[in-house]
């Protein structure tokens, strides 16, 4: 909570981080070989929210591009129709053996082509 009882903006950022690491478990890239980082967020705070709510977050894959991706995500609080934030995140596949950028995954491809 910030100082006038609303949902802190940072917070924003968890819920969207756990839903994200849905997509990555999905995908089994989560070890040292295949990875992924964040090379850029933007949120967009629509309406305020307070605590304790029940959140939804949603997310698509809504671009693939050679070696970086986009996931767009939208947190609703359950049974309200409009967003109370959105977000597009720009991710990239990422080898830390070799410390460097690679294509993006197959696994992840996949999954864009079937939506």
């Amino acid at each position: 909570m910030d100082s006038f009882g609303h949902v802190n903006n940072a917070v924003f950022l968890t819920y969207i981080e756990d839903a994200r690491i849905t997509f990555f478990k999905r995908w089994n890239l989560c070890d040292n070989k295949k990875s992924i980082i964040i090379a850029s967020i933007k949120m967009d705070y629509l309406r305020q929210m307070g605590h304790p709510a029940n959140l939804i977050v949603g997310q698509i894959i809504s671009r693939v591009g050679r070696k970086s991706f986009d996931i767009e995500s939208a947190i609703f609080i359950q049974n309200e129709a409009a967003p109370v934030a959105s977000a597009i995140v720009t991710c990239v596949c990422f080898d830390y053996e070799k410390n460097q950028s690679v294509p993006v995954y197959l696994e992840i491809i996949e999954d864009y082509n079937k939506s």
